[in-house]
């Protein structure tokens, strides 16, 4: 279990590492191993790590390409990556980790969002592809591991967990009748929705892509 946050906002000149460091802070117990962040606006990247494959420095999140153009945050395991590492190293790639994550890297470079259909496992992440400016969020099939973001129409915040969102003023707090009704009619409230207005949960086996100005949900 790792812990994982960001914020996208193209109006931002400069991204705060305060703001990003309370988010991590809001949820040390996914990750008390390390702790890692990437600023380079529009986007910052959180990240708590529960160090699992490859203890070494080498698997330090947030985790970037070698050229530093991709960047990914991810929570989870990928069950075979062992068998997608040596495909991607048979292809050219070179892989600096033994991690699961690095590969996901790799394998965007190759199919983009087409992926996932190589992911088996459990997983959340927040890949930035900055020479796309796309922010692409996804979740496991099964939605094993959680993801929630939030979304006013410029800016987007994503976290693990709800009370990390909540660390950003910005964050609307109104509270969702819908979700309301839900709740009092199922006691819980499901997927997508939330307790809170603009805030959702990322449904299993979806994937979200901010690019231009703009958000798309596709489930795969």
């Amino acid at each position: 279990m790792c812990g994982i946050c960001g914020i996208l906002d193209f109006r931002e000149q400069a991204m705060n590492r305060e703001l990003l460091r309370d988010m991590c802070n809001a949820f040390p117990h996914r990750g008390p191993d390390d702790e890692g962040i990437y600023l380079s606006p529009p986007v910052g990247l959180g990240h708590r790590r529960l160090s699992i494959i490859d203890l070494s420095a080498a698997g330090r999140q947030p985790m970037g390409n070698e050229e530093g153009s991709l960047q990914i945050v991810f929570n989870g395991e990928i069950y075979e990556h062992e068998k997608l590492r040596t495909r991607l190293t048979q292809t050219g790639h070179r892989l600096n980790s033994r991690t699961d994550t690095e590969t996901i890297l790799h394998l965007y470079e190759e199919e983009g969002t087409g992926s996932l259909r190589y992911l088996n496992g459990m997983f959340a992440f927040g890949l930035w592809d900055s020479s796309r400016e796309r922010l692409w969020l996804a979740r496991d099939r099964l939605g094993i591991k959680p993801l929630y973001y939030y979304w006013d129409g410029a800016r987007l915040v994503f976290a693990s967990e709800m009370k990390a969102l909540l660390k950003d003023p910005r964050v609307s707090k109104e509270l969702d009748l819908q979700a309301l009704d839900l709740y009092l009619t199922r006691n819980y409230i499901p997927a997508p929705w939330t307790i809170f207005r603009n805030v959702r949960k990322l449904p299993p086996g979806s994937y979200l892509l901010a690019e231009k100005g703009k958000i798309t949900l596709e489930t795969y």
